[in-house]
């Protein structure tokens, strides 16, 4: 099994990584979709309504498959062997905000389903929490790159 992992590693990886640009995207765009969903909420139902198709689509037809995608090559990837170290520390705080970022796409999930009936929060509220994304996207990118 490790061979054949080894063998197509180069291909699991551009897979990995085009996985997660689409997974990225996803969660960089869906909080300000949010924003603008929750500041024209009582503007009338023709946008609001616009904003529920757009937030589901993204999220079930873009971010859900790219989500599972990422984390079946990158699990390829984790059991290629020789590829991680589990001696240091950078396998380990990838982990973490990996999974980070998997528990951010579901509550991502549960405010859709909460904007969907009317009950989400504030502009503001959506405007800091598109944040969220980004630092968990820094200690990736640094665990990864710099193997600290």
């Amino acid at each position: 099994m490790g061979d054949l992992l080894a063998s197509w590693y180069p291909w699991i990886k551009a897979f990995h990584v085009m996985a997660v640009i689409s997974w990225m995207a996803g969660l960089f765009y869906l909080p300000r979709l949010f924003v603008y969903h929750a500041e024209r909420a009582g503007t009338g139902p023709e946008p609001v309504d616009s904003f529920r198709i757009m937030e589901f689509k993204l999220l079930r037809v873009i971010m859900g498959p790219a989500s599972i995608a990422t984390w079946i090559a990158g699990l390829a990837l984790v059991f290629t062997p020789g590829i991680v170290d589990w001696t240091m520390v950078w396998p380990w705080t990838k982990a973490a905000a990996v999974i980070g970022m998997s528990v951010f796409h579901h509550w991502l999930m549960i405010e859709r389903r909460r904007l969907s009936t009317g009950a989400g929060r504030s502009g503001r509220s959506y405007r800091l929490m598109n944040e969220v994304p980004t630092l968990l996207m820094v200690v990736i990118v640094l665990s990864v790159i710099v193997k600290f």
